[in-house]
């Protein structure tokens, strides 16, 4: 187990890291998302042993660590952008953390090529070892710095932005890999990124860093889809979110007033994820239990899987709604054309002035 305790991490007197605390079970897959800039390779850098922090301590398995040099943390670190040897063979720079490491170093060949060997076939390299690094793709290039880091079996292997480098389609086979690879052998993954989805994709839990702070950990479908804060409902990149005022059961927005989900008061900010509205042809009113705003078609992008479809509000700014292909069929809508934003009132989320989530009594007790 990884302890963070109160962890302060300053450059220039300005504060990089503010007061993280954090566990880290043993075992598990732990993604950290958040803006550049907040602060995600600093704390990797202060738990690898590579930043010493102004306040706080590490614990790992219950034995504080802030002293201890990088080096005998038993820690992996991949990097973004690999760190490879060019001069190297795959398989040299495999079993260079085994032969050159200060704490049992492994002298002998032959479990130096077994370990490699065994290494190589589980990232799926295997052939591959006396290539030089120049010679493989990106995506080789990703699994031989992650081999390399696992071979020497850490307690915890760090991945900052590890598939920040890769195309889409190498980005996803490689989300699945990760993850496989992770089971296989019982380590703890803690992985920095940037991107939403991989961050939803690939965590057991995730934690959500701002400025430095942590602002919700939690498993993923919990983050997705109950947002602690109105910056996470922003970062998640999933979100409508509507800045206005709350009078009474409604909430403003420019000229139109959206009903508010009973029993919430003090609303500053309004906020309904992208798959769960939808779109109706001209200017009409919303069902019962729904909130309704005007619109007018902009644009549509086909992904896939899905449809995005960006509408303008009559007041300014940009309106998206989601509509999965395996649920309905796409819609063609003309440009400028007239319609109306619906969704249903149980699937608002609502933030006060300070940006934290409003509970109605209904969601208060169904957590209880």
């Amino acid at each position: 187990m990884l302890e963070l305790l109160g962890l302060t991490k300053l450059y220039d007197g300005t504060p990089a890291i503010q007061d993280v605390s954090l566990t880290v079970r043993d075992d598990e897959y732990l993604t950290l998302l958040g803006p550049s800039g907040s602060g995600k390779t600093t704390l990797l850098r202060l738990i690898a042993g590579l930043e010493r922090p102004d306040a706080g301590r590490v614990r790992m398995n219950g034995t504080d660590v802030t002293a201890l040099p990088a080096h005998r943390r038993s820690l992996g670190f991949v990097q973004q952008n690999y760190a490879l040897f060019p001069h190297m063979s795959v398989a040299d720079n495999v079993a260079f953390g085994l032969r050159y490491r200060e704490v049992d170093p492994v002298t002998d060949d032959a479990e130096v090529a077994r370990r490699v060997a065994s290494m190589l076939e589980l990232v799926g390299l295997t052939g591959l070892d006396g290539r030089m690094t120049g010679q493989i793709s990106g995506g080789q290039k990703q699994r031989v710095s992650l081999a390399r880091t696992l071979v020497t079996e850490p307690r915890f292997c760090l991945l900052d932005e590890p598939l920040g480098a890769l195309d889409a389609n190498l980005r996803e086979r490689m989300t699945v890999e990760l993850r496989r690879i992770r089971e296989a052998l019982g380590v703890t993954f803690i992985h920095v990124t940037g991107n939403e989805a991989e961050a939803l994709a690939m965590g057991d839990r995730m934690v959500v860093l701002d400025e430095g702070r942590v602002i919700m950990v939690d498993e993923p479908d919990v983050v997705f889809g109950r947002p602690e804060t109105v910056r996470v409902a922003k970062f998640l990149n999933a979100y409508n979110v509507f800045s206005g005022n709350a009078q009474g059961d409604k909430f403003g927005v420019g000229a139109h007033e959206l009903p508010l989900p009973p029993g919430t008061q003090g609303a500053a900010h309004y906020a309904v994820r992208f798959d769960t509205a939808s779109i109706a042809r001209g200017h009409g009113t919303a069902p019962a239990g729904h909130a309704a705003l005007p619109a007018k078609f902009i644009t549509s992008e086909f992904m896939g899987a899905k449809v995005i479809y960006f509408l303008e509000k009559d007041t300014g700014g940009v309106v998206e709604v989601e509509r999965h292909l395996s649920r309905a069929d796409p819609v063609d809508y003309t440009k400028d054309e007239p319609v109306t934003v619906h969704w249903d009132l149980a699937d608002v989320t609502v933030f006060d002035t300070d940006g934290r989530r409003i509970y109605s009594p209904e969601a208060l007790a169904g957590a209880a």
